[in-house]
């Protein structure tokens, strides 16, 4: 099966169970994930099934929407409510306004130190198989761009918020570093991904839906490949310039002269490559599925 899934991924599952559940359900073993989800987090999680897998690097820049919740009072070590409490307990004193005007820091570019207990690589290495392991995880400070950061009410010790946030941005570190700013800790209690990209959650299939459904139906129930990466306009090709293409050889395409990246169709649901503009109306393959 060749094609993106989106799911929305429920509560406790890591995102490597939730490519589990999809291999069974599809019977394609070559699945990947655009962007993982903590198991404490749901919501929108986009997967690239079969051939599609090669087009994971056209994806991985998307911008992600969240809504949340942040526990003033205490840090966690995780930056989240799976971790164990890593300071002592304050009570919180700010106001909804003053917490407002202190979250204000967190919008625009932003330097941003990634949680100990993450995905991000060091040396290859995932950073919280060494935190689990007691070394020394060296995380660097990384350039992220928050579109987006509101605090909607606080009830008691627990504020709701929604947050827009470029490629590579982690909420908890906000939460962390808003508790960090509040002078009493605080640690992200829920989180829920309400958009990756151009998915949304109105584009998610549930796991129960998953798990009930055929391959065939799964099949059917996928985005139109046409719809994908929509930035990058579409052309059908004739079977000559197809095999021209699948050599790794560059074609011309006179009815396009100005997108940088292309999708290259030999049917109306066929993707056969993405192509990169040379000069004018020559395109090179960069990635053939077929």
């Amino acid at each position: 099966m060749n094609g993106l899934l989106v799911l929305d991924k429920p509560q406790g599952m890591t995102s490597h169970d939730v490519v589990a559940i999809v291999r069974r359900a599809t019977g394609e073993k070559s699945i990947g994930h655009l962007g993982t989800l903590d198991p404490m987090a749901t919501g929108v999680l986009p997967l690239l099934l079969g051939r599609y897998t090669r087009l994971a690097q056209f994806f991985n820049q998307a911008d992600k929407h969240y809504t949340g919740h942040i526990r003033f009072g205490f840090a966690t070590d995780t930056f989240d409510a799976d971790g164990s409490p890593s300071t002592t307990p304050k009570h919180l004193t700010h106001s909804l306004d003053q917490l407002r005007t202190l979250s204000e820091k967190f919008r625009g570019d932003i330097d941003q130190l990634p949680p100990i207990f993450s995905a991000k690589k060091i040396k290859g290495t995932p950073a919280h198989k060494l935190a689990r392991a007691g070394a020394e995880v060296p995380v660097k400070p990384a350039r992220i761009t928050i579109h987006d950061f509101q605090l909607t009410s606080l009830n008691h010790d627990t504020a709701a918020f929604t947050i827009s946030v470029s490629a590579g941005g982690y909420v908890r570190s906000v939460a962390h570093e808003l508790g960090q700013l509040a002078g009493c800790g605080a640690h992200l209690s829920s989180l829920r991904r309400t958009s990756a990209g151009s998915f949304a959650l109105n584009h998610a299939l549930t796991v129960d839906q998953l798990k009930v459904s055929t391959p065939a139906e799964l099949e059917r129930l996928l985005p139109h490949p046409r719809t994908l990466l929509p930035d990058m306009p579409a052309v059908t090709v004739d079977e000559q310039l197809a095999g021209r293409l699948r050599n790794g050889m560059q074609v011309n395409l006179p009815d396009l002269s100005q997108a940088p990246l292309i999708k290259i169709f030999t049917a109306p649901t066929e993707l056969l490559a993405i192509g990169r503009r040379v000069a004018g109306t020559l395109f090179q393959p960069i990635v053939v599925l077929g």
